[in-house]
């Protein structure tokens, strides 16, 4: 079975439409130097991810600037995983994944030569379409034939992410077969703020893809 992380969560009611819906992870945007209306201040990180139900994955998402910042972080928001985009190379955030009590995913370019050196030393990858700051969320597609090939060779489970919408995520998920999808800006309603039948929407065209392939790593392999 595919799973679906909602991302950039800013309210309790868009995290909790979420849940409702069936999405297996929720990600709150915290402490990242580009300009996104899906960023939180760490208190509210870290007050949206406590209301994470057990058997839900709650996820930071940060762009540290050092090993360091991001252990100082994750030990005051407390998330059950941590995602890494931009700012640490594969050494660091294999060193960041010996000191957090959290799972770590690591982000790599869908045009990048890095997913290989990240996937060895991360819990699980997100591929997805980044800017030139590093960060996700560009609402832009990748090559997913590309990006099968690239799946296929790797040991680490992999999210799909990069321009998905309620409309797109099937195909995409029926021509790469990932471990998961992640949606941000393909389910909102405006910048920041969550469509709730969208979500909705995104969470079982998602589910009834990963079905049709017949194919997924098993739920315990890693929380997306």
């Amino acid at each position: 079975m595919t799973r679906a992380k909602v991302c950039g969560i800013t309210r309790a009611a868009d995290r909790d439409a979420a849940v409702a819906a069936g999405a297996d992870a929720v990600g709150v945007i915290s402490e990242v130097p580009v300009d996104t209306p899906r960023e939180v201040g760490p208190e509210t990180a870290a007050d949206l991810l406590a209301g994470v139900p057990p058997l839900v994955t709650g996820v930071l998402v940060t762009m540290p600037e050092s090993v360091q910042d991001a252990v100082t972080l994750a030990e005051r928001v407390r998330p059950d995983a941590v995602q890494i985009h931009g700012g640490l190379d594969p050494a660091e955030v294999g060193a960041l994944r010996r000191r957090v009590d959290a799972q770590v995913l690591a982000v790599a370019d869908a045009e990048g030569d890095a997913a290989a050196d990240y996937a060895a030393v991360a819990d699980a990858l997100l591929i997805d379409s980044v800017d030139e700051d590093g960060g996700g969320g560009t609402g832009e597609t990748h090559d997913w034939e590309r990006t099968r090939a690239l799946v296929t060779g790797l040991d680490a489970p992999v999210l799909l992410a990069g321009g998905l919408t309620p409309d797109n995520v099937a195909e995409a998920v029926e021509t790469v077969e990932p471990f998961g999808v992640d949606v941000a800006s393909g389910v909102e309603s405006e910048g920041g703020a969550k469509d709730h039948a969208a979500v909705e929407r995104f969470v079982a065209a998602a589910t009834a893809a990963g079905e049709n392939t017949g194919k997924g790593p098993a739920a315990e392999e890693v929380s997306p």
